[in-house]
């Protein structure tokens, strides 16, 4: 008798296009994986971990389901992200949209042993839970998100090794910052006087409200859980 299936607990999936990165602009299918250990404070997706904005109904679906889905969307890729979602074992996963012909992205903090077939991987570091070493030549890309003036430097001492061309490190302004021209100054000099690798970033599917206008997509917990960060 064969076993049930495996299924992912998912907050929420949906079509929207890529707001970050390499591949802004183009058509996606995200899925938005439940939970994460890490609990940034500035966190956008606070609902797949915050007590106070997890949703009353967490579904769950298993590899053929998301795949199906992201087939029928038409987008040539999908998006794995969270929470953290490096926490689950997305090998069925891939392996599912790799069946179907879809490309296979992730966004992860690098924190956590990535099990699966990625063929793009964004590695956005947190200081709540530093990269793990195997992960960052792993990387096709990097985000490092700009909380203050000192973030960059801390981050190019930190892991600024495995920063090499031929591989963008994004200097994106933390959201509840993304108006603050101090980060917004700090993040231009840094392109100016060291160049490539380091591209400014940001969030663009914000600006548009891309995401919401799948009616499978959730609205937005505050950052971090925080009224006061807002969204």
């Amino acid at each position: 008798m064969e076993g049930k299936a495996k299924t992912l607990p998912v907050h929420e999936r949906f079509h929207s296009w890529q707001g970050e990165g390499v591949h802004l602009g183009r058509s996606a299918f995200f899925v938005r994986l439940f939970g994460c250990p890490v609990h940034c404070p500035w966190c956008d997706s606070a609902g797949t971990w915050h007590p106070d904005y997890v949703p009353k109904n967490v579904e769950r679906f298993t590899a053929d389901q998301l795949a199906d889905e992201a087939s029928k969307s038409g987008a040539k890729f999908a998006v794995i992200t969270g929470g953290e979602p490096t926490i689950h074992d997305l090998s069925d996963l891939t392996t599912a949209l790799k069946e179907r012909g879809i490309g296979r992205h992730i966004e992860t903090c690098g924190g956590f042993p990535i099990r699966g077939d990625f063929d793009w991987i964004t590695l956005s570091p947190k200081w709540q839970k530093l990269p793990l070493m195997d992960n960052l030549p792993l990387a096709s890309e990097f985000k490092l998100i700009v909380e203050d003036a000192e973030s960059i430097g801390k981050w190019i001492s930190t892991i600024g090794s495995s920063f090499s061309e031929g591989r963008p490190v994004w200097l994106h302004p933390e959201w509840s910052q993304h108006g603050n021209a101090e980060v917004l100054e700090t993040i231009t000099r840094c392109v100016k006087e060291r160049g490539d690798p380091y591209r400014a970033g940001y969030q663009v599917h914000k600006l548009y409200r891309a995401d919401l206008l799948d009616p499978n997509s959730r609205e937005s917990a505050p950052l971090g859980g925080d009224e006061s960060k807002g969204y």
